[in-house]
């Protein structure tokens, strides 16, 4: 399973034209769910999302979580972060998990980041042609991989 995380001013997610979900400051994560991922990824790297320091203490250093400061998180699904682009230009998508797979873990990181704020995780609609607007503060842009915690 993969995460990118920014740290965010505001995000939102449209359909449609029409607004779907938005936050203000915390988080805004694209969520991959690959094939062979299990509710073990996602515990983890919801645990790892909401402590992550990297939000601003006074003296400007990155020290606090999206817990300390009680920002905001829009998680969105994203297969095309499953990519394999090891051969020619377009990329291959073998690697994500299928819907009944993918559905499921999403909806569980959604939950477990939820309960692990203590408030609703707002969220984008799986498999939607979605339009994705976000101001990136910092810019701060983290990459995780469950596969790579060892």
């Amino acid at each position: 399973m993969k995460l990118v995380i920014q740290r965010v001013t505001e995000a939102s997610v449209s359909i449609g034209g029409e607004l779907h979900s938005s936050i203000g400051s915390g988080l805004m994560i694209l969520v991959g769910v690959a094939e062979g991922d299990t509710p073990d990824d996602v515990r983890w790297l919801s645990a790892k999302a909401v402590a992550m320091r990297i939000f601003p203490d006074e003296a400007g250093v990155m020290n606090r979580s999206l817990l300390d400061v009680g920002g905001d998180m829009l998680a969105v699904s994203q297969f095309t972060l499953c990519a394999s682009t090891k051969k020619g230009n377009r990329p291959s998508y073998v690697h994500a998990a299928g819907h009944d797979i993918a559905i499921p873990l999403y909806e569980m990181f959604c939950a477990e980041c939820g309960r692990l704020m203590g408030r609703e995780v707002r969220k984008g609609v799986f498999g939607a042609d979605m339009q994705v607007a976000l101001v990136n503060d910092g810019p701060v842009t983290i990459v995780i991989d469950s596969r790579l915690r060892d």
